[in-house]
């Protein structure tokens, strides 16, 4: 999957951290194929990078509730906190808001005879999951991730 930010000569963009509580510009990461099958797990690799998804209530996430940061899989990128986390009751790990806008894109997903929209990492494209409109307040979301994508930095 092509990061569409390389096609257009962007080399870096901004990204919130947390732990910084800062903006700041990071590299794109720009891997080939063969790179990501070596990086990650094949069932990462199937999410990821082929947009897959893992079985409900089978991911290492979605009952926890450590405290964290959760991160991008494939780059490290910052792209939920535990206090956002909510159990949705669906099997996968929900969250009600991204630490920040530019830390994910979204994009439709006409996939599977379904009108969904993509949740992807902004700094390498991988495929997160799908945000719904059926969340708690404020927000309303409900941000459906995939565990294999996830790497959660405990902070507490």
């Amino acid at each position: 999957m092509k990061n569409p930010q390389e096609n257009s000569g962007i080399k870096s963009i901004p990204l919130f951290r947390v732990e910084t509580g800062k903006v700041e510009n990071v590299s794109l990461l720009q891997l080939t194929e063969e790179e990501w099958q070596a990086r990650l797990t094949p069932l990462q690799y199937d999410v990821a990078r082929r947009k897959g998804t893992e079985y409900a209530f089978s991911g290492k996430y979605h009952a926890t509730k450590e405290t964290g940061i959760y991160r991008c899989a494939c780059c490290g990128t910052d792209l939920f906190t535990s206090g956002e986390k909510f159990d949705s009751g669906t099997g996968w790990p929900s969250f009600s808001a991204p630490v920040s806008p530019l830390n994910i894109r979204t994009q439709a997903d006409r996939s599977g005879g379904m009108i969904r929209i993509e949740v992807l990492c902004s700094r390498c494209a991988a495929h997160l999951g799908h945000v719904f409109d059926d969340g708690p307040p404020p927000s309303g979301k409900r941000y459906c991730m995939n565990s294999a994508t996830l790497d959660l930095k405990k902070t507490g």
